[in-house]
């Protein structure tokens, strides 16, 4: 089972879903290590940002709509300042 799912969605399923409801975060071009206890959904307002994994790398930029799986290890390496709405499930 894929640990990072990107998908698009069309403005209609980001309002059925509230998405512009969840929570925003914003970082600065950095790197750094995580791991993910519970799923994360998120949808990419700005940026770039590569997700280094044990699958591969997966380049994430604004307007994908990603899903992080519960227990996934990965690097985020920050290429453009990252601002993203996201939601956990545990």
């Amino acid at each position: 089972m894929k640990k990072v799912i990107i998908e698009k969605l069309t403005p209609e399923e980001i309002t059925k879903r509230k998405i512009l409801s969840w929570p925003v975060w914003e970082k600065e071009v950095s790197r750094f290590d995580w791991k993910y206890d519970g799923d994360e959904e998120c949808l990419i307002l700005e940026g770039e940002v590569v997700i280094e994994t044990e699958e591969g790398e997966y380049t994430v930029r604004k307007g994908d709509f990603v899903t992080f799986k519960d227990g996934l290890k990965c690097v985020w390496d920050i290429k453009q300042d990252i601002r993203k709405r996201y939601n956990f499930r545990y």
